[in-house]
């Protein structure tokens, strides 16, 4: 596993400084919209663009990297993506800046795409899991790290901008002198959303949830803190803190759900996260101290549900289903991921800050009711039918890693695996899949 690390350190070099970049830039958007006065319903309008971007990309980067392989591509999207971000403080107007955040959505999917191909093509089946970890978890770090990056510089000034350019900009020479091979790219069978209702209702329901969540956070926490009086300081370690409180908890929670029911602990996880906001606004907590802590805790609890609705959906698929109902997931996750910004938006500019924290509240609460009543409606996989979760997170919106998991368990189980204690009835096998999506990128 170390000889494998080692081999790779260029593209998880690359992938640290571009998540660095990604990290401040997130961040940074959302305090210069708030100094420049955009209305909360408009930041929120603003910061979806993104989203929408990254599930365009799918469409887009496939068909580029046929057309002239991962290398070019990759080169191309990254430098659009650095001349994007210095044209936020150029034109610092809300049409401009969703059309700059569609753009840059698009390449940084793009970028997810191309350097996780070579990352999973270097790795054999018995690594390729921890790779992806190590992969994570530096990509967890650094997002974060990238986030304390806010005070190195005024906001209101073009100073943190051409910072996170020239990250994404350097992040380039490490990865284009990998000597990894670009892998060959497949199309996998189409499984839409429908069909993964169908088959998984709690875990495409889930993935939504934790789009909605984690968009509504990630897009606007920023927004929410320096409305409330953060300073510029205590709004990045409010954001990094939410972040790493993810990363600590990925591998526990990932652990508890291999050993128990994975709905249950699903279940409680969501729970706890609702009931820690709820306690904000019941106590009224407005400290920068308080709030710190009862995020780093949400952060602990939400991220590692995006893992553990994948890790729930695979447990009931074949391994011919595999592959698309990643791309299903994915869509499900930028699905969420997209409405988030929109919806708190609004609500925080009609009702007052304080409604993202109640309407992120609400959304895990009421996942947390849906998975008490799916409980009641299918029986559980039995452990030793259950798939091992591998401990994934959402950087801003997904990236391409779910999909490359997928092909890696549809081989391993080609041979046939005995899913007894599913509910049958529940899924028509036999079913045509309806039209689905192309692989989304995934985080």
């Amino acid at each position: 596993m170390i000889t494998t690390v080692r081999a790779n350190w260029a593209l998880l070099t690359g992938i640290a400084l571009l998540m660095l970049g990604h990290g401040l830039q997130g961040t940074l958007l959302g305090v210069r919209a708030n100094i420049e006065a955009f209305p909360t319903s408009v930041i929120g309008f603003v910061m979806s663009g993104f989203s929408l971007g990254f599930m365009a990309s799918a469409f887009v980067t496939q068909r580029l990297v046929r057309r002239v392989g991962h290398v070019r591509v990759f080169a191309a999207l990254a430098a659009v993506a650095s001349a994007a971000i210095l044209l936020h403080s150029l034109w610092p107007e809300p049409i401009t800046w969703f059309v700059l955040r569609f753009v840059t959505g698009v390449c940084m999917s793009g970028v997810y795409i191309v350097t996780e191909s070579w990352l999973n093509a270097s790795a054999g089946n018995e690594e390729r899991g921890q790779l992806l970890s190590v992969y994570m978890v530096v990509q967890l770090a650094f997002w974060a790290g990238g986030q304390l990056l806010l005070v190195a510089g005024d906001p209101a000034s073009p100073t943190l901008f051409i910072l996170v350019s020239v990250l994404v900009s350097i992040a380039v020479v490490p990865l284009l002198l990998s000597a990894s091979a670009a892998p060959i790219v497949t199309v996998p069978r189409k499984f839409g959303l429908r069909d993964l209702y169908r088959t998984s209702p709690l875990g495409c329901i889930g993935m939504i949830t934790v789009g909605l969540s984690q968009g509504a956070f990630y897009s606007m926490g920023a927004v929410f803190a320096q409305t409330i009086g953060f300073s510029i300081a205590q709004i990045s370690v409010f954001v990094a803190a939410t972040t790493f409180g993810g990363m600590l908890l990925q591998w526990p929670i990932g652990r508890l759900s291999d050993r128990f029911d994975r709905r249950r602990v699903l279940t409680i996880v969501t729970l706890i996260a609702a009931l820690v906001l709820t306690l904000v606004l019941l106590f009224r907590l407005h400290d920068p101290v308080s709030l710190t802590i009862a995020f780093m805790i949400y952060g602990g609890m939400c991220l590692p549900m995006y893992s553990l609705c994948i890790a729930h959906t695979n447990d009931f698929l074949d391994a011919e289903q595999m592959v698309g109902a990643s791309s299903a997931l994915v869509f499900a996750n930028g699905v969420g991921f997209t409405l988030g910004p929109l919806l708190i938006g609004p609500l925080m500019q009609a009702t007052g800050p304080f409604a993202f924290i109640a309407a992120i509240a609400t959304v895990h609460g009421a996942l947390g009711a849906f998975a008490v009543w799916r409980a009641t409606r299918r029986s559980a996989v039995p452990l030793d039918a259950q798939g091992p979760v591998v401990y994934l997170a959402t950087t801003g919106a997904p990236t391409a890693v779910v999909t490359t998991i997928a092909q890696e368990e549809a081989a391993q189980d080609q041979g046939g695996q005995d899913q007894s204690g599913q509910d049958q009835g529940f899924q028509d096998r036999g079913a045509e899949p309806t039209a689905g999506n192309r692989p989304a990128p995934v985080t």
